[in-house]
């Protein structure tokens, strides 16, 4: 596989992060030098975030059903990896792949998954440095993701506090929907621009870098977390883990026209798609009530979207308010 795997990743032979008044990060070995590791020099007060995450791959049932396709999974590989380290504030600096593979698997499609892992991590500035590859019983994809931030930038779930706001960075529920729809075999009913969008949440995922490096900078915010097991959980992690009670506001909650379509067609509440297990890598924050103005204004100003969805209140747990009273947030998080 070596003459498929240089000549793809050998095009990123240098990268240099810097992040203003604090650090720089340079590439000393990468794919080309055919190290045994990749090899950065950081200078400065910085603090590196990595994390690790598998993907089920060719087992997505939008993948068996031929909704996605091998580029699309190479791609979601990156992304989601990266959306985690973009969700502590980090800027992302590279990737670490593995991808292993059955012995018939064609070159091509092979290629074809490394070709979208490299163009997801050059999309947000970073480089697939290397990993591992080798044959396996079926295709096997994960990957460790890696960025930088400054110290006292640094995000984390716990945090939130009482008086503080809950944003989100965008409509939610979109994955979940085309998934759903697909499996009811009612994906292929949906007009051409809505399905694209719907699936567009799975085919390229962006992770939410200028908004979690604006929230990371601001000094407002107090905890964050991305949407990568749903709204709910993102919500429920954030509450648990900072000791806090979270009310969302059912009036505040951003809801797509598609997505009030999708469940008219599977015949169930539209909150239950929001909130759901629905893989849409937004990113969910709690900002101090002092801060929510300027957050917002810079928000505006670089073209960003931030949604106010509810508040930090006394109390553990998570409450869902609407004009009848208050009661359980809607939809079924992501178990692992």
């Amino acid at each position: 596989m070596e003459r498929i795997v240089v000549p793809l990743l050998e095009r990123d032979k240098s990268q240099t992060v810097a992040l203003e008044g604090v650090g720089v990060a340079s590439l000393l070995l990468g794919v080309p030098a055919q190290d045994d590791c990749a090899a950065y020099s950081i200078k400065g007060d910085v603090v590196l975030v990595a994390g690790s995450d598998y993907i089920r791959g060719v087992g997505f049932d939008l993948y068996r059903m031929g909704y996605l396709n091998e580029y699309d999974l190479g791609w979601y590989l990156a992304g989601a990896n990266f959306s985690d380290v973009v969700s502590m504030g980090a800027k992302p600096l590279g990737l670490l792949s593995v991808i292993r593979y059955p012995k018939d698997l064609p070159d091509e499609v092979f290629a074809s998954i490394l070709e979208g892992v490299a163009d997801s991590c050059r999309s947000i500035g970073a480089i697939n440095v290397g990993g591992d590859i080798g044959s396996a019983e079926s295709v096997v994809l994960s990957a460790s993701a890696f960025g930088l931030v400054e110290p006292q930038s640094l995000l984390r779930r716990g945090g939130a506090q009482v008086g503080d706001y809950l944003i989100v960075t965008g409509q939610t529920g979109e994955a979940g929907a085309a998934m759903k729809l697909a499996r009811a075999e009612k994906l292929a009913t949906v007009d051409e621009a809505e399905r694209s969008k719907l699936l567009g949440r799975w085919r390229r995922v962006r992770p939410r870098v200028d908004a979690g490096r604006l929230l990371a900078t601001s000094g407002f915010a107090t905890a964050c977390v991305d949407t990568s097991d749903g709204l709910k959980a993102a919500i429920t992690a954030i509450a648990s883990s900072s000791n806090v009670m979270i009310v969302v506001e059912a009036d505040w909650v951003p809801v797509s026209k598609g997505l009030n379509r999708a469940a008219a067609l599977l015949e169930c509440p539209v909150e239950s798609l929001v909130f759901g297990d629905s893989v849409d890598f937004e990113l969910v924050a709690t900002v101090r009530p002092e801060g929510l103005e300027t957050v917002l204004r810079k928000c505006n100003d670089k073209g960003l979207s931030f949604h106010v969805i509810g508040r930090v209140e006394s109390g553990m747990g998570t409450r869902f308010r609407t004009r009848e009273g208050d009661t359980e947030i809607p939809g079924r998080e992501w178990r692992h």
